[in-house]
């Protein structure tokens, strides 16, 4: 279960949000350009930024604590690329027991302190039996599995339209200047569809039988709600993720979860130069 946070009240997602930017304002007059969420196998990209504050989750107001064992929990203010960063150490899952608005609360965060493009990583199974282990994908597009929407509820104008348009979640500018990065920097790449589940048991063979059929290239526990928010509140997106496993089902072998820990963290350098380029040319 999460840990104690601060306690659920009635407040308008507005008012929380407004509350939890007083607090950071109070801090620092720091202003992103560009908010980054850390999955796992990116925590090290953290050591390349130009650090100008830091704030543990803990400290923040309503935001959520970290429970998983490879996410940290802090945000990191600074400069990255030439540009102004804030760095989400450490992400929030459903299947962690939180809400979706609480897992995407910091998006709606960071969306207000100015950040205008969210760049979201990730480690994912490979459905698309052509990927190999440690291999990086540009998320091309999304399918949402999770069976819910952060979207659901009371909608604040304020915010975001009532009926956002997904037909394009990902930006075609981001990832085609990401491509030109990947060259630059010769960090190969693939592009794939990314397909949300809620987790957090890993997939049968009939299940990654349907994703295949469906489309999906990808599967992971986490993104899909991020992007969402993403698109609701007018950012520009980008999305990465490291394959970590094979997610064949005619030959499929039970996956131990430190060994994809393990992978993600051995291609996670190649993914922290890569977005370090990329967001020099956004």
């Amino acid at each position: 279960m999460p840990m104690k946070r601060f306690q659920k009240t009635q407040a308008p997602t507005m008012e929380r949000i407004t509350k939890c930017l007083a607090y950071v304002r109070k801090k620092t007059s720091f202003k992103p350009e560009v908010a980054l969420i850390l999955g796992t196998g990116l925590g090290n990209l953290a050591k390349r930024i130009k650090v100008e504050k830091v704030f543990a989750y803990e400290e923040l107001p309503f935001f959520p604590r970290t429970t998983v064992q490879s996410h940290s929990g802090k945000l990191i203010l600074g400069e990255l690329g030439g540009k102004k960063i804030a760095a989400m150490e450490g992400r929030f899952h459903f299947y962690e027991g939180y809400s979706l608005e609480e897992v995407t609360f910091p998006v709606r965060v960071l969306r207000e302190m100015g950040a205008k493009v969210l760049v979201v990583s990730n480690a994912a199974g490979g459905l698309n039996l052509g990927y190999k282990k440690g291999e990086i994908v540009i998320i091309t597009d999304q399918i949402n599995f999770m069976g819910v929407n952060p979207l659901v509820g009371p909608n604040l104008d304020k915010l975001g339209s009532r009926f956002p348009d997904m037909c394009e979640p990902f930006s075609k500018r981001l990832m085609d200047l990401t491509l030109l990065a990947s060259k630059e920097v010769k960090v190969p790449v693939n592009q794939g569809v990314y397909v949300g589940v809620t987790g957090p048991c890993l997939e049968t063979k009939a299940e990654y039988r349907m994703m295949r059929n469906f489309g999906a290239d990808l599967v992971g526990m986490s993104t899909v709600p991020e992007v969402i928010v993403g698109v609701h509140m007018g950012m520009e997106i980008l999305g990465v993720s490291i394959v970590t496993d094979t997610c064949d089902p005619d030959h499929l072998e039970p996956c131990d979860i430190q060994e994809i820990i393990k992978t993600a963290n051995e291609a996670g350098p190649k993914l922290d130069k890569l977005i370090t380029a990329a967001i020099a040319k956004f």
